[in-house]
């Protein structure tokens, strides 16, 4: 160890929101600092990002450290820790870590998007030790809402870090592990310098429920049914997947598994043994042959996705399979932020045909898979860190998290957000710098920010529309023909019944007409005279400028 050695931590995204989870830990001098990745996310977007499929962490801080990048360890499976990794990795090209699970998952969302992007992927699970560059890393097994979630001790010589990742405490769940509170307890024995924690449920008192309640629960709903039963969860939950399929097989009913992302997920679960013991699913085109009383579907949507399969249920769409009056529909998940409207839509469209919706807040029908303030008091306990650092949440939780840290007596609680470089020792804990940061947008097959994929403008599209404006002139700058007008995306007529198009049209014969022949030689300042005019008559007329663009040609 260096006298001029430093580790630092440095989120690229995930703190100061949900999603997206990238986080950056340095060891070693601050100009030659080598580096490991843990976790690389998405997020999803909101009507504020017309077209774009998803939004991926802006990495180019790496761009000057690449060389420095020593590898990437991935936590668990879900899409806000390992889903930018297919677009991100080939400008990296370092090694990954990862569990069984999460490479099967990998391989699956690989083959199911057509990537040509092949990351080749070490194996790194539960009680494991790698040595990364300079830090030694361990995967600690913990408890969450799917396979093979790990956090991780890493350790290096100014002291150890345990990244918690996604975790709770659940000593009865359907699917292990169990949280390691001996291995945790070990290492804070051992002596832990920081604690970088999930903040997902800093703001909710008490302790989790336990998945055995939520199976309990589902196993009376689904028994107690007259007709048909449908679950909702998500795809990547395979505990509760397990939990639903055997209480319908108690209950003597068929399970049926509906959506691509359901069924890509239970096949990586069932190559790597964890769906052994349960009956084989029906085939879709068996479900019109079972009575109404011997079947449970569980299938995507939770969230109210548009092409989910629960929406197509809900607008009555699925070639092969339908509810009826009197059937029941189970949201076995929470709404994601931003979904509550999507999801209102899709559970109306339910009750519209008849069908009983249950959600968590009639019964037990789901637990979060991130731990409450209790539970993050007892790692607090199991671990003595010297700080706790919130990740993983919005100001809100982070704020709460930091809070609760204070108040359980931990000595230091830093405060981070995305771009953060904070320095973890040696010394007082401190943001000693600031890394660039941010989004960028897959939109169709292409990556960029949102100039470059032309995010504002196609938003400024879906409020004002589009007038397209084309303009021959002959060799003295008069007409030559009528011009063309096409608005796209306005109304069609004024308040007096006017065309609008007509009215338009009138507008570009006014604003060239009104230039003298002699200066139309200036073709931009006649192309600018008729765009205005076009704004503004249509200003005029209905309360809003649409974007307008002219074709203007001297022949």
């Amino acid at each position: 160890m260096a006298k001029e050695d430093e580790l630092v931590f440095l989120p690229l995204g995930g703190v100061g929101e949900i999603g997206m989870n990238l986080a950056l830990y340095g060891y070693g001098p601050k100009a030659s600092r080598q580096w490991i990745m843990v976790d690389c996310g998405v997020t999803f977007p909101g009507p504020d990002l017309p077209g774009v499929d998803l939004v991926l962490p802006d990495i180019r801080f790496l761009a000057k450290e690449r060389e420095k990048l020593k590898g990437i360890i991935i936590t668990h499976a879900h899409e806000d820790h390992y889903g930018a990794l297919n677009e991100l990795w080939p400008g990296l090209n370092v090694p990954v870590y990862a569990s069984p699970f999460t490479a099967g998952m990998l391989e699956a969302k690989r083959n199911y998007e057509k990537s040509r992007t092949e990351i080749p992927i070490t194996i790194f699970k539960e009680g494991d030790r790698i040595n990364v560059g300079p830090f030694e890393i361990e995967a600690i097994g913990v408890n969450h809402s799917i396979p093979e979630p790990m956090s991780l001790a890493i350790k290096t010589p100014l002291g150890t870090v345990i990244h918690t990742g996604d975790w709770k405490i659940d000593l009865d769940p359907s699917l292990g592990p169990l949280t390691d509170e001996t291995r945790f307890r070990k290492l804070g024995d051992e002596g832990v310098l920081a604690l970088i924690c999930d903040s997902t449920n800093a703001l909710r008192d008490g302790v989790s429920p336990s998945e055995r309640e939520v199976s309990e629960s589902l196993t009376k709903i689904i028994e107690s049914a007259e007709g048909r039963v449908g679950i909702t969860t998500f795809s990547s939950n395979v505990g509760r997947i397990r939990s639903i399929a055997q209480a319908a097989e108690a209950a003597g009913r068929e399970v049926l598994l509906l959506g691509s992302s359901m069924k890509r997920v239970t096949e990586v679960a069932r190559d790597i043994g964890l769906m052994e013991g349960l009956k084989p699913f029906i085939a879709e085109d068996e479900f019109g042959y079972i009575p109404r009383d011997k079947v449970v579907v569980i299938l995507t949507g939770s969230q109210g996705e548009p092409r989910a399969a629960l929406a197509k249920i809900a607008r009555d769409e699925m070639r092969n399979v339908a509810f009826t009056d009197g059937d029941t529909i189970i949201f076995s998940s929470r709404a994601i932020p931003g979904n509550e409207k999507a999801i209102n839509d899709i559970k109306n469209g339910l009750v519209d045909q008849g069908i009983n919706v249950i959600t968590d807040s009639e019964a037990l029908v789901h637990v979060s898979g991130h731990p409450r303030r209790h539970e993050l008091q007892q790692m607090y306990g199991w671990t003595r860190p010297k700080m706790v650092v919130p990740v993983h949440g919005e100001a809100a939780h982070l704020t709460a998290h930091a809070q609760l840290a204070e108040q359980s007596g931990i000595a230091q609680v830093p405060r981070v957000r995305n771009g953060d470089v904070l320095k973890l020792a040696p010394g007082v804990p401190e943001v000693v710098d600031h890394a660039p940061f941010g989004r960028i947008f897959k939109d169709g097959n292409l990556i960029g920010d949102y100039e470059e994929m032309g995010i504002g403008d196609r938003r400024k599209l879906a409020f004002v529309g589009h007038v397209a404006v084309s303009i021959l002139l002959d060799n003295r700058f008069d007409f030559m023909g009528d011009p063309e007008v096409e608005p796209f995306g306005l109304p069609q007529f004024d308040d007096e019944g006017e065309d609008m198009g007509d009215t338009l049209y009138d507008a570009v014969l006014g604003a060239v007409e009104s230039i003298p022949r002699a200066r139309r030689k200036d073709l931009e300042m006649v192309r600018e005279a008729v765009r205005r005019a076009v704004r503004s008559t249509a200003n005029e007329i209905w309360g809003k400028k649409p974007v307008v663009t002219v074709f203007l040609t001297k022949v």
